[in-house]
């Protein structure tokens, strides 16, 4: 998860970033494999690492639902905004019980410099954590989050092959519903030497790694 198990995480970036012209598909037109596109009004992104084993799809609006399994190997997917900010976000994962492996996050990248970035608000059985550097710490919107980075070398990238640096917030409240004011983080960042770049996309996303799990999310 979060690179720090396997580079295929990073692979969806990657893929994020070079796939061809996006397409609008219609409401709940279901996706099984890696692609990015919009849909009513939103930015998607989906990297479902074997093409098998995972169904994402677009509803009404910021809602799409994803069911995973095992056997997709890797799935990051999900909606929000092809160009991010410090916006405040609003979200439902409705039945997020994964097994395993797996997390809900707001999740993007910024380049000059390039970054990574999480914003985790739950996660499963492996703690996203464990093999980064804890930095710090911020609260917002009722919680405490862990502050790490992890330096990721000759790694895929929405630019191809680089090294750099993740930023990570992990919430110790976990919740599956709420508000994320990502200024709150950034700023915390930044006070830390963690100065991102130029937003690229911005989505609420689902990660499983070599689990299995289903939700309905929202976003706006």
């Amino acid at each position: 998860m979060v690179s720090f198990k396997a580079a295929s995480l990073l692979a969806c970036s990657a893929v994020s970033g070079v796939l061809a012209i996006p397409a609008t598909l219609l409401p709940r037109q279901s996706i099984t494999s890696s692609t990015t596109g919009t849909n009513n009004g939103y930015y998607y992104s989906v990297y479902i690492e074997e093409n098998t084993g995972a169904t994402y799809t677009n509803g009404a609006a910021g809602e799409y639902t994803l069911d995973w399994s095992s056997s997709a190997v890797d799935v990051v997917a999900g909606k929000g905004w092809a160009t991010g900010s410090d916006r405040t976000i609003t979200y439902s994962a409705n039945g997020f019980t994964p097994s395993g492996d797996s997390l809900l996050s707001v999740y993007g990248w910024t380049t000059s410099p390039l970054h990574e970035y999480y914003i985790i608000e739950t996660y499963g059985s492996y703690n996203p954590g464990s093999a980064g550097t804890h930095v710090g710490t911020v609260t917002s919107d009722g919680s405490t989050y862990d502050i790490y980075t992890n330096t990721r070398t000759n790694a895929p990238s929405i630019q191809g092959t680089q090294t750099f640096v993740q930023f990570l917030s992990i919430r110790q409240s976990k919740r599956t519903s709420g508000t994320v004011t990502t200024a709150n983080h950034f700023n915390a960042w930044a006070k830390l030497g963690l100065t991102l770049g130029t937003f690229n996309y911005q989505i609420m996303a689902i990660e499983g790694y070599e689990s299995s799990g289903s939700a309905t999310v929202t976003v706006s």
